[in-house]
């Protein structure tokens, strides 16, 4: 498993200059990199049976808040805005990847509600696991990060470059402008509910 040595740090997506939804779907896959790339090196310390410290349970908050508050919207995002607009002249081949990639997000929301909880407890001083369940957690944590990233090359190499022909001009910002619209509404909505805090 492995991440680019220097992954741009977290941001929101009302931070995209000029509100380009390419852009807007590129931070994204840029932030979430660089929270995997901190989700495994904190599960390299549960494969070897160590709890996080102090720091790395800061650390994990930050990661259960980014992915409670980002990874449904993102889905959304290429749902609504990516592949209907590739569907729509796509031969057999990317109709494939996009039936794969839909599928992936199923899988991903799935895994991520089965983790959110024990990760949230672990980031707040409880315990990861028993000695028996906390391998399988570990696991778990992999699987997780392991289709996460193979989800973002497979969009990156094969669905990107398509979108950047299609969407273009003023189109672009306004379906940018859109999503990060739908982004503010949704953190809104978690920080009244309480859902958006580890």
């Amino acid at each position: 498993m492995t991440f680019d040595d220097d992954p741009v740090p977290p941001t929101l997506h009302a931070h995209v200059p000029a509100l380009d939804a390419v852009e807007v779907l590129d931070a994204c896959h840029r932030s979430t990199l660089a929270m995997l790339k901190q989700l495994h090196a904190l599960n390299l310390g549960l494969h070897a049976g160590a709890e996080p410290d102090d720091a790395g349970r800061g650390r994990l908050a930050e990661i259960v808040r980014f992915f409670q508050e980002t990874g449904r919207p993102h889905h959304e995002d290429e749902e609504r805005h990516v592949f209907p607009r590739l569907r729509a002249t796509a031969d057999a081949a990317m109709q494939h990847i996009l039936d794969r990639l839909q599928e992936d997000h199923r899988w991903l929301d799935e895994d991520w509600a089965a983790l959110m909880p024990r990760l949230r407890a672990l980031a707040v001083g409880g315990a990861a696991a028993d000695a028996e369940e906390r391998p399988l957690l570990a696991r778990e944590i992999d699987a997780f990060v392991l289709l996460s990233i193979e989800h973002i090359a497979l969009e990156e190499s094969c669905i990107y470059p398509a979108l950047r022909e299609r969407l273009v001009g003023l189109e672009r910002r306004l379906v940018g402008r859109e999503m990060v619209e739908r982004h503010r509404a949704y953190h809104r909505q978690l920080r009244r509910i309480g859902g958006g805090a580890a």
